[in-house]
């Protein structure tokens, strides 16, 4: 099979497209023809060392397709059936033998392309905004990134929620996406101090939680923004990883509570898995959850998907086809 694999850590040009054999599913899992691969900020991380991986490593954690051989022992699953998946990994490729319990069944109705869109950034979305901090209806959010694959979806997800929706963007074209999917207002970081913006937006309260993707350029202003006994959620590190701090800083701001929290945690049962895929998928087909999806790339063309990535030229979900 062809599949995109790096032998040492660095820049998008490590990516290299190889032929490797196809694999073979073990007890309790299930081969998946791959359509479609969806493409996340952590690949990155994977790629350049910040989050280690044993090399050589073929990365991607989020796929749709079509099952070709079942294993020993799965029940409930069966060949030619479509299916997708999230936070296993390995995607970037033609096929992935996977765990049967890891993967959602498609339903009819959604294409691959959705399904591939929707499950990583769409249930870390959901899990931000039903569990981490459970928005409340009158709730005032800020949302980084809000252009972003995880921020469209949040936003729209707030919103449904009963939440105002402050986001954060680089450009005036994001801003009209963000305001499209769902901001009540957005905020251009490159040409006004957004701590200072959510201030004057707020009357001076600031916002009850803020959903930060991007790390440590926004840390210290992204605390700033809260609401005394408001809630910083650190969920990536776009511009780097946060640095330590001290925890008394939070009680200096307001008694602050902060959390860095991981998609892996909130679907350690199959019963979570289920019910957040399917909440997405029934959003997606009524056409209350709207999938910004660019225009795809080739898998041969990972890096150049990358460069995009990092470069922050991109909006919405990004995707490989094999």
């Amino acid at each position: 099979m062809k599949a995109i694999q790096f032998t040492q850590t660095g820049g998008p040009d490590v990516l290299t497209l190889t032929d490797l054999p196809t694999p073979s599913p073990k007890s309790g899992e299930v081969l998946v023809r791959l359509a479609a691969i969806g493409i996340n900020y952590i690949d990155t991380y994977h790629r350049t060392g910040l989050y280690s991986v044993p090399l050589p490593y073929i990365p991607g954690s989020e796929g749709a397709g079509v099952i070709e051989q079942v294993g020993e022992g799965v029940t409930g699953l069966s060949v030619g059936q479509r299916v997708a998946y999230a936070m296993q990994p390995g995607s970037y490729a033609e096929y992935v033998s996977i765990s049967a319990d890891k993967v959602v069944p498609v339903p009819d109705g959604m294409t691959d392309q959705q399904a591939a869109a929707v499950m990583l950034q769409g249930m870390t979305a959901h899990y931000l905004a039903f569990s981490t901090y459970p928005i409340r209806p009158g709730d005032t959010v800020l949302i980084h990134a809000g252009a972003g694959g995880v921020g469209l979806l949040l936003t729209q997800i707030a919103r449904m929620r009963g939440a105002r929706v402050i986001t954060t963007v680089s450009t005036d074209e994001k801003a009209q996406l963000s305001r499209e999917n769902g901001a009540d207002e957005v905020i251009l970081y490159t040409q006004t101090d957004f701590a200072e913006e959510v201030k004057k937006l707020t009357g001076g309260q600031g916002v009850n939680v803020v959903y930060d993707s991007v790390g440590k350029s926004t840390f210290e202003g992204s605390l700033d923004c809260l609401k005394p006994v408001g809630m910083m959620v650190s969920f990536g590190n776009a511009s780097g990883a946060v640095p330590p701090f001290a925890p008394a800083l939070l009680a200096a701001k307001g008694s602050l509570m902060f959390t860095r929290p991981s998609l892996a945690h909130y679907i350690l049962t199959r019963s979570a898995l289920l019910e957040r895929a399917g909440a997405l998928f029934n959003w997606v087909a009524s056409g209350q959850l709207r999938l910004e999806i660019q225009q795809p790339y080739a898998l041969a063309d990972a890096a150049q998907a990358h460069r995009d990535l990092e470069s922050r030229k991109t909006t919405g979900k990004l995707l490989l086809i094999p």
